[in-house]
């Protein structure tokens, strides 16, 4: 098999080519469902996708005890098909699509979820996923300040660094930070609540991505309460999203991204609104061809046996 297609597509690219297949008419309620197979190292995920155009299949492990053995926790590899033959185009790593892809979904969201002049942020982890959502973020956001909250001293502090060194005014606390934040972000691997929400300001913005399980949520029922709730799609949030689930969210209180982009949900800016996302196929599949698109002329050579 040859190596993987570079992932080369900038954070503005991928927000605009899920936007793109949003506004093109595609309905997240009715995409294939995930599959997930537990295994002795932890979980294996099948992500099937097709539009005419492209097909595509992700490969994705979550392995929970690679990061003490120094390897990354999410791995896997991506298939890109045509759409009208099913013949290979390109194989793209996995990993590297599922953190700009992420925090590309929390960004379509969060543009239309912000209030004006949203200017703190305040990010649960610092792991490749917090990295990843600090710099999509800035690319719609106008974040001028970052506070971390994490477990670990030393990775919280290279990540203030890291936001310093982009310019932002970066530093590191505790839970508590939420009372004064314009935006929260959550991409930890928590399995219960990392604040309260009753601290959260009506005018901020909340979006959680770090679970996809009924059993684990980065947010509590009080938060989900008091907000407006969107998600990717409202069947696949109430499979999967414990933060919505075990907070007894019904479907009808729910807006999918697709009525979020073409402007048919309601965004209330009186409360907090609070955006769940678990993870979609499609996703995968828009970037990965947006990626191959870019990169046509090294697409075309590929050949994947």
């Amino acid at each position: 098999m040859t190596a993987p297609l570079d992932l080369t597509l900038t954070p503005e690219a991928a927000v605009a080519a899920l936007e793109r297949v949003l506004l093109d008419g595609l309905d997240p309620e009715n995409c294939p469902q995930r599959s997930n197979i537990p295994v002795p190292a932890g979980e294996l995920l099948l992500m099937p996708a097709a539009t005419e155009r492209y097909a595509g299949v992700k490969i994705a492990g979550v392995a929970p005890a690679n990061p003490a053995r120094g390897l990354p926790r999410i791995t896997g590899s991506y298939l890109l098909l045509d759409g009208a033959t099913l013949q290979p185009l390109a194989l793209l790593d996995g990993a590297a699509l599922t953190a700009l892809r992420t925090p590309a979904v929390t960004a379509v969201a969060l543009r239309r979820l912000a209030a004006p002049g949203t200017g703190h942020l305040v990010l649960f982890g610092a792991g490749p996923q917090a990295y990843g959502h600090l710099d999509v973020l800035r690319a719609v956001l106008p974040l001028v300040e970052l506070t971390v909250v994490a477990r670990s001293a030393g990775p919280a502090e290279r990540l203030v660094a890291y936001a310093a060194s982009l310019g932002l005014k970066a530093r590191t606390g505790g839970p508590e930070a939420v009372a004064a934040a314009d935006a929260v972000v959550c991409c930890t691997t928590a399995r219960t609540p990392l604040f309260d929400g009753a601290l959260v300001p009506d005018h901020a913005v909340v979006a959680a991505v770090g679970s996809h399980e009924p059993e684990a949520r980065e947010v509590d029922a009080v938060l989900v309460g008091r907000a407006a709730r969107y998600v990717e799609a409202r069947t696949v949030a109430l499979r999967e999203a414990g933060d919505l689930i075990q907070a007894g969210a019904a479907a009808d209180s729910l807006a999918n991204l697709s009525e979020l982009v073409t402007g048919e949900a309601v965004v209330p800016h009186n409360r907090p609104r609070f955006f769940k996302s678990v993870g979609m196929a499609w996703q995968d599949l828009a970037v990965a061809a947006a990626q191959y698109e870019l990169g046509r002329g090294r697409a075309d050579s590929l050949t994947v046996t």
